[in-house]
């Protein structure tokens, strides 16, 4: 089928909450489109710290089109990637889909409702008014692309083109060609990269046709190297063809007592929880945002993320075939059990089959895609109605595509808590108003570990209630997801010698002592750290913040979660210094520092932060004040010296971290890392920034292409580059030849949003995102000042290459 791009040509506006209620004017937008992020933000709104304070309402999209003689006898079918939520689709006055979830993909044929040589009318319906209905920023709107697929009567099926690997020696795959109708298929696969043709081969189908192609030559698929092919299929019916097409990898899977296993070779799952949000830019999923974000966490260390906690867009799938990353693929995050007042238990019953065929369909062929998760946290699996439901959603998965294993995120403390009547989630507790009774939910239990510490968590998980209530849920599944588990891996690994355990949510300080226990067990199989990008909603979870950065250290002008290893803008933080070398990526030593300005002064609790220490020794005026400095080394000792002077040192015992202290004074702190022998393995050094200031524009690419993003990092900094954590200021920014997407600093505290021109800066750093929009611009200008400084930077403009019209699910 030939795919449309219909992402642009939309017009939007707020759906009228009562038919007396006056109508908005249109306005034109351009898909993805996030409606919630230009909402206003109250104290009063009531999805509350889950949002971020962002007012609910629903929304109306609409978009006109000439349906032309290229319609006549084909078949149409939009494909929406993403619409939260409670989607209706409508055309020329007619109802045609009705979709809930908002996350997951789905398809709609418009075929019989279209006007062939006439104009037609698309409304989009999604509502999110009704809050709270999610647990943390959800977004709103036609945030994912949309694609017009038209093809013959007779057709491919979208999704049609399946592909399996069957051997690796040699590299064997079987392809599945699923159609409307029969016809003669013939297939072609061919190396994505320099388009050389590998296999040919035609056959007759009756609806499906089954072909094992033996491809000699072909490269394995895997983290280190992900080599890609794509099949083209195409089906001939009384001299009409029809197309369509998709990329695979070669490669297998295996989980068993040797660990799970890529290609018969034994890989440990260093992985980071992500939501779905791309920071700045609110929900909407461009493809460079959804890439860079994989990128920035490869770049940290992590081989895999797990998508929290719904299926993730297509381009971020795409993303992780091409750098090699694998995926925990998870569905949902409640069950028939409300979390929130207004999600969608009580049609969970009705529609999960659907959403886990259309989840299948569409990443069934991303060699990324390792496993599929059914759940997050769910009480149901203490019950014996969820224990069950936990079995038959396993072996409709398995049914649907058996090549991959499936897992649920279960916090073992949750459920023997859910079990003895002291639930974190229930009916009854989300059914309060939040603005007038005491916190409920995940809201309660988060306060509490931020008061009490990650401990309490690991804690509960050990008691002999949490064993017995997930006991068999975890029986019925293929590997037993553990959040906040780990103080019970050793003992359950004996006592079930038959499970294989994934850490699905864990705490950054674990993360040595997990790699440790990974390499003498096999059977646990991997961890996911919660987070491995700060995010949109639950606010203030994660952070550690300071007055002078958040004058309250709760409730509404918080935005972020503040849980990420890199921050909102996508900056490593020092945990995520920590996690290269607690997961084996760097040997360390790697150098980083709390806020010296701010010794000894009381922060923000929080459970999921291990530390608010920045890679920066720049603390200008603070001579004399304590510096508590941090060294990440897989070594036996480290030394720290400051302007040639040794001023502490530290054996390193069970962990990856020294914690060391010295007075700050300017100049060079140094780290130097030795072996038990004595013999330095390496060495690492901060300076600190020149008296003078400079502000700097810096785009992290120096071209950009036609309709993509670019993404501007904008820091105070000396001469030399070295950058200022304590300058502030407040930034204007001006952009010519392109449009701003998006604006805002790290600051999980931020009452502005990213909407506008104007951003406070965190640590002495923002971050801008621009889009190549303007159709003759050759380059981009982008222009910042703060009163006082001001700089520029150029950024050229390519043109795209075309896009394929194939069916690239």
């Amino acid at each position: 089928m030939k795919a449309i791009d219909f992402n642009s040509g939309w017009s939007w506006r707020h759906f009228p909450a009562a038919p007396t209620d006056e109508v908005e004017p249109l306005t034109s937008v351009v898909l993805p489109h996030d409606a919630m992020l230009s909402e206003p933000r109250s104290p009063e709104a009531s999805g509350g710290q889950n949002t971020g304070w962002f007012a609910g309402r629903d929304y109306e999209y609409v978009k006109s089109f000439y349906a032309d003689t290229d319609f006549e006898d084909k078949v149409a079918i939009l494909q929406f990637e993403g619409v939260y939520r409670k989607a209706e689709v409508w055309v020329n006055g007619q109802q045609v889909a009705y979709r809930p979830n908002g996350y997951t993909d789905f398809l709609v044929d418009i075929t019989s409702a279209l006007r062939i040589g006439q104009a037609n009318e698309i409304v989009v319906i999604a509502r999110n008014a009704d809050q709270p209905n999610s647990r943390w920023y959800s977004g709103a709107g036609i945030y994912r692309p949309v694609t017009m697929w038209l093809g013959e009567r007779q057709h491919i099926l979208l999704g049609g083109i399946v592909v399996r690997t069957v051997s690796i020696d040699p590299p064997t795959v079987d392809v599945i060609v699923r159609s409307s109708g029969g016809g003669a298929v013939t297939i072609n696969i061919t190396d994505e990269t320099s388009g050389t043709s590998l296999h040919r081969e035609s056959g007759m189908s009756d609806g499906e046709t089954r072909f094992r192609v033996e491809l000699p030559t072909a490269s394995l698929w895997n983290p280190g190297s992900p080599a890609l092919y794509r099949c083209a299929a195409e089906l001939a019916v009384d001299g009409r063809t029809d197309q369509a097409d998709s990329t695979f990898g070669i490669r297998t899977l295996e989980w068993n007592e040797r660990g799970f296993l890529v290609n018969g070779e034994r890989i440990i799952l260093q992985g980071a929880c992500v939501h779905h949000d791309n920071g700045i830019l609110g929900a909407r999923a461009y493809a460079d945002a959804e890439e860079r974000k994989v990128r920035l966490l490869q770049e940290n260390g992590y081989n895999a993320i797990r998508s929290a906690h719904n299926p993730c867009s297509d381009a971020l799938l795409d993303a992780c075939d091409r750098l090699g990353i694998l995926v925990v693929d998870e569905y949902i995050d409640h069950w028939y059990t409300h979390k929130t007042r207004f999600d969608l238990a009580e049609t969970f019953d009705e529609w999960w089959e659907q959403d886990l065929k259309d989840m299948v369909r569409k990443d069934r062929n991303h060699p990324s895609v390792i496993m599929y998760s059914i759940g997050n946290e769910v009480g149901e699996t203490a019950e014996a109605r969820g224990i069950d439901l936990a079995d038959q959603m396993t072996r409709f998965l398995h049914a649907l595509d058996d090549s991959r294993p499936v897992t649920c995120g279960v916090n073992i403390f949750f459920n023997y808590l859910s079990s003895i009547g002291l639930g974190v989630y229930s009916d009854q507790k989300s059914n309060r108003t939040p603005k007038k009774e005491k916190p409920v939910g995940s809201e309660f239990f988060n306060n509490m570990a931020g008061l009490l510490g990650a401990n309490f968590m690991k804690w509960g998980a050990t008691l002999r209630g949490s064993d017995l209530k997930t006991r068999d849920a975890f029986a019925r599944l293929d590997i037993a997801g553990y959040n906040y588990g780990i103080r019970r891996y050793e003992r359950d690994l004996k006592k079930y010698p038959n499970r294989l355990i994934l850490g699905t949510e864990t705490f950054c300080a674990d993360a040595f002592h997990f790699r440790e226990l990974a390499k003498a067990h096999p059977r646990l199989i991997g961890d996911f750290v919660w987070s491995g990008i700060d995010y949109l909603g639950e606010t203030g979870i994660g952070a550690w913040e300071y007055r002078d950065y958040a004058p309250e250290f709760s409730g509404f002008g918080w935005l972020t979660a503040g849980s990420g290893r890199l921050d909102i803008t996508g900056k490593a933080l020092g945990e995520a210094l920590y996690t290269r070398v607690a997961l084996e990526q760097h040997a360390g030593p790697l150098i980083a520092v709390r806020p010296v300005n701010y010794t000894g002064q009381k922060h923000s609790p929080s459970a999921w932060k291990m530390s608010n220490a920045i890679e920066s020794w720049s603390w200008n005026g603070c001579e004399g004040r304590r510096a508590q400095v941090e060294v990440y080394a897989r070594a036996h000792r480290v030394e720290l010296h400051l302007n040639g002077r040794r001023v502490a040192s530290a054996r390193l015992r069970d962990d990856c971290i020294a914690r060391l202290e010295c007075n700050w004074e300017p100049g060079i702190l140094e780290a130097i890392a030795y072996d038990s022998s004595g013999r330095e393995t390496g060495r690492h050094e901060l300076r600190s920034a020149g008296e003078e200031t400079e502000l700097r524009v810096e785009p992290e690419q120096a071209t950009v292409t036609r309709g993509g993003l670019s993404f501007i990092r904008v820091r105070y900094t000396d001469a030399q580059g070295t950058g200022k954590p304590q300058e502030r200021g407040t930034l204007q920014v001006k952009v010519t030849g392109g449009t701003l997407l998006g604006l805002g600093s790290g600051a999980p505290y931020n009452r502005v949003g990213y909407a506008g021109e104007l951003t406070d800066t965190y640590y002495g750093e923002a971050l801008a995102v621009v889009q190549a929009a303007d159709p003759g611009a050759k380059e981009i200008a982008v222009e910042v000042e703060d009163g006082t400084l001001r700089s520029r930077a150029l950024i050229s403009v390519m043109e795209a290459q075309d896009p394929i019209v194939m069916d690239s699910m």
